[in-house]
């Protein structure tokens, strides 16, 4: 096995059973990355000086066909309603087809760390086949020092082979695609996808089982602070707006995806960012749109014209599209990845109905419901087979992350709340005068002076109306914010419809919710839309 790289890592690597490797290319930086990826026709360079790289058919990622190892361990820890199961027979011998696959390729090594705190950190080594999965994750986690690298002890390694296809008879799976974890030893297997969000992803399932048995809470977040220390966690799911609102050119980013809550405060796993970048602007994002025109930046399934320039705004091939880049592509984000505990929370929500009002207060419990109800709209791409937004409950925005039960991660965010006398929005960036293909997607002018207010603290001085569905507290006027708007039932042309279409959500709550009452407290369950309106 030939190894290039600064630190040499045959012994480790011929343990797993990986010395059959043609080659290892170790702790590659982006230059050479970008030559590899180029050379292997993996990647190609855009006029901006980003690389380019297409992944086939997955376009997003493949929560189907994620396992879990079902053993001593994890038997009585795992929810297993959201995670399928894996044996341990069965994961190790598509560990042992994998590594045999790995022969005679050159393969690429990346050690990382997951978590910015070190008293929560999780070296993770990166072993991927396609040099542009290597830089994308660079990109993606906390880029150890040297003298971390020279003695680097993984404490969870992921193989990422997307030329292996599983065979769904042999090891017990749905498909060829198969993202296989056993958090008992610390592996992640990635077969039959060249997305590389499984990768990312798979570090923040790992850090979702780990912290809370440590008392620590892992967020599907993103998280900046303002200049007096005030820390905004923006809860959601991947399109409702994570991103684009916590770059704010006013605040530090601490981080646009995944966070963990401690007795210290906020922290980010990662070290970069992905952002979706379907109709993306300089002009309405502009930090964001910066890393894409700057070396070192992945750009993935963004179509390219005929000088290679990115055309944001063409979803032909999907519109999940993303650009990943290292979190210091951001000129005001922040270096250590640490913040104080947060002053509020938003709870970000694209509702496809049409029928959430554009911000509102929640209470503690409120919080609480809407937090462990997690509705939004799946958007087009984000997951294999979603065309359009759909309507979804996503418990603790991030099911498809979760591997322990709801009420442990509600139950943990509560108390923390409480403990720190949090304020808490829900905030709604989906669609306004009707549901998805009537209406118009909330301006994000109007949500980001909404937003702004309730940073300020503003907001919380305003007059506000009870929603008469859902109980939570609406303001009547905001200074640069049409009225209208703030009012939902007002911009339909049918008032009726949109009596109807908030009785069906108000219902499709009720229905969610009812698999967790008995893992709350009552005045959790009495937060549900319509109950406090019905019962007077």
């Amino acid at each position: 096995m030939e190894v290039f790289g600064v630190h040499n890592p045959a012994i480790e690597l011929a343990q797993m059973g990986l010395s059959a490797a043609r080659s290892v290319r170790y702790n590659f930086t982006a230059a050479p990355l970008y030559e590899e990826a180029i050379r292997r026709g993996e990647a190609m360079l855009t006029a901006s000086g980003a690389l380019r790289a297409l992944t086939g058919q997955h376009t997003g990622r493949s929560p189907k066909d994620k396992f879990v190892v079902q053993d001593a361990n994890t038997d009585g820890q795992i929810w297993w309603d959201n995670n399928k199961p894996i044996s341990p027979e069965k994961f190790e011998l598509l560990k042992q087809d994998m590594l045999a696959h790995a022969a005679g390729k050159d393969l690429f090594v990346q050690d990382l760390i997951g978590g910015a705190d070190p008293a929560e950190a999780l070296p993770t080594r990166v072993i991927t086949e396609y040099a542009w999965h290597s830089l994308f994750i660079r990109n993606l986690l906390i880029r150890p020092d040297t003298a971390t690298v020279e003695s680097f002890m993984p404490k969870l390694t992921i193989i990422d082979l997307p030329s292996f296809k599983a065979d769904p008879a042999r090891y017990d799976v749905r498909t060829e695609t198969v993202i296989a974890c056993d958090f008992t030893n610390g592996l992640i297997l990635i077969a039959g996808s060249e997305y590389a969000g499984e990768m990312k992803k798979s570090v923040f399932t790992v850090l979702n089982y780990l912290l809370p048995e440590k008392r620590v809470m892992p967020m599907h977040c993103s998280a900046n602070v303002g200049p007096d220390g005030d820390t905004a966690v923006f809860f959601g799911l991947s399109g409702t707006g994570k991103t684009t609102l916590s770059a704010d050119p006013n605040r530090t980013l601490i981080g646009d995806d995944e966070h963990g809550w401690n007795e210290n405060g906020i922290f980010n796993f990662e070290g970069g960012c992905y952002a979706k970048t379907i109709r993306l602007s300089a002009e309405a994002e502009p930090e964001i749109y910066a890393t894409t025109q700057r070396f070192g930046t992945v750009l993935e399934n963004v179509v390219l014209n005929e000088s290679r320039e990115p055309d944001f705004d063409d979803g032909s091939l999907t519109e999940n599209t993303r650009c990943a880049y290292p979190l210091d592509f951001i000129p005001n984000a922040s270096r250590s990845g640490l913040a104080p505990h947060p002053k509020t929370i938003i709870m970000l929500t694209a509702d496809a109905f049409g029928v959430m009002p554009p911000i509102a207060k929640l209470t503690p419990d409120q919080a609480m419901y809407h937090f462990l109800s997690g509705y939004t709209a799946k958007v087009a791409g984000t997951e294999r087979g979603v065309t359009e937004p759909e309507a979804t409950f996503s418990t603790c925005f991030g099911a498809p992350f979760m591997p322990r039960h709801p009420a442990e991660y509600g139950n943990l965010l509560k108390e923390l709340i409480r403990d720190h006398g949090v304020n808490c929005w829900l905030v709604n960036t989906g669609w306004t005068g009707g549901a998805y293909g009537t209406g118009r997607r909330m301006p994000i002018k109007a949500t980001r002076t909404l937003l702004n207010a309730a940073l300020s603290g503003d907001l919380s001085k305003a007059d506000f109306r009870r929603d008469e569905n859902f109980g939570f507290e609406v303001p009547l006027a905001v200074s640069g914010v049409d009225s209208q708007i703030l009012d939902p039932r007002s911009t339909w042309a049918d008032p009726a419809a949109y009596d109807r279409q908030a009785e069906k959500l108000v219902g499709m709550f009720i229905t969610n919710f009812e698999k967790f009452e008995e893992h709350v407290e009552g005045s959790v369950r009495d937060a549900a839309p319509g109950l406090k309106v019905a019962a007077e």
